[in-house]
């Protein structure tokens, strides 16, 4: 093949595509149709004059003219940090606030499930004999409760409370497709473990050291759960109850939505972690105020709520749901 009679064969169209190429933003529905025509048949001639081997430097100029028309066609995608900064300021808080209500029914139904299981082991000596021993709840009580912040060095306990609380709240979403029940059973054994643990503390006079170490994490670290459990349960009632949608329609974007959450709550837990390996860790230790730990923790907290009720309320209100958007596959043409 004479690459030199090829090439003066096929210069208009390549010229014309380098034209549509440069107007892409401003073509009418006909040029849109003949940009991706000569986009296909400039790709034909980049390979037939690839495979010649002839000049490669006309092999470089359709390689960079062909890589420019199927970003025109197919669209550029946005920079990743652009997606990260749009996922936290959009897409997490939106779907937060949209199952708001799962989530706070769902706290409030733990919180009592622990209040109810803390009044019953503290009121009741029978129970707290069933528990252990007297040495052994006197072991917990004076040592291995506070000592659980202090045994392991700051950074790795941090990374194995993260890694523990990301799996626990992962449980919660995912079970939520086997109609929530799991996800009950998990919010139910947390709620109890709390419970039983405040119970045996408060019995012995200990209710101050219990929450002084439980709540400057445990605020950000269990409405991290609580989040998680009441997506999994609005997951598992989708199921049941799809409304006007296809249960597998209603299912998947709704199961779109919880992996947005569960990807969200892995910062959130990561925080959580910080705050319990480093704040809680040192007020245990002694080494920082109680009450300057407490009102960190507070702060967290605070702050997470205020994300949620603000930055959430507006993505939600702007029309942002957490699915994945419906981006066309092609452009539009005529």
């Amino acid at each position: 093949m004479d690459i030199d009679v090829f090439a003066a064969a096929h210069a208009r169209e390549w010229e014309r595509l380098d034209r549509l190429v440069r107007r892409r933003r401003s073509l009418d529905g006909e040029e849109i149709d003949e940009l991706v025509e000569l986009y296909q048949r400039v790709s034909t001639h980049l390979s037939v004059v690839r495979s010649s081997g002839q000049d490669p430097a006309l092999v470089g100029r359709l390689s960079a003219l062909v890589a420019r028309a199927r970003s025109a066609v197919t669209g550029a995608h946005a920079s990743a940090w652009r997606d990260v900064g749009g996922f936290f300021t959009r897409v997490f808080p939106a779907v937060l606030y949209r199952l708001r209500w799962w989530w706070i029914g769902t706290t409030a139904g733990t919180v009592m499930v622990s209040g109810a299981t803390a009044a019953w082991v503290a009121g009741n000596p029978d129970v707290l004999h069933a528990l252990g021993t007297p040495e052994f709840i006197a072991q917990y009580v004076d040592y291995e409760f506070a000592n659980y912040y202090m045994e392991n060095p700051r950074g790795s306990f941090a990374a194995q409370v993260w890694t523990n609380n990301a799996w626990v709240a992962a449980q919660a979403i995912i079970y939520g497709v086997a109609l929530g029940l799991p996800t009950l059973a998990v919010l139910f054994v947390n709620a109890l473990n709390v419970g039983v643990g405040a119970g045996i503390m408060i019995a012995h006079g200990q209710g101050d050291v219990f929450f002084g170490l439980i709540l400057p994490h445990g605020m950000l670290e269990l409405t991290a759960v609580f989040v998680a459990g009441g997506v999994g349960l609005k997951l598992g009632w989708t199921i049941i109850a799809p409304g006007d949608r296809t249960r597998m329609r209603a299912l998947g974007e709704e199961a779109r939505a919880a992996i947005a959450v569960a990807l969200g709550l892995v910062v959130v837990l990561f925080v959580s972690g910080l705050i319990e390996g480093l704040v809680t860790g040192n007020a245990a230790a002694g080494h920082i105020p109680v009450p300057v730990a407490l009102g960190i923790g507070g702060l967290a907290e605070v702050l997470f709520l205020a994300y949620v009720f603000t930055v959430g309320r507006r993505a939600h209100q702007e029309g942002e749901t957490g699915d994945i958007e419906n981006a066309p596959q092609a452009v539009p043409v005529a």
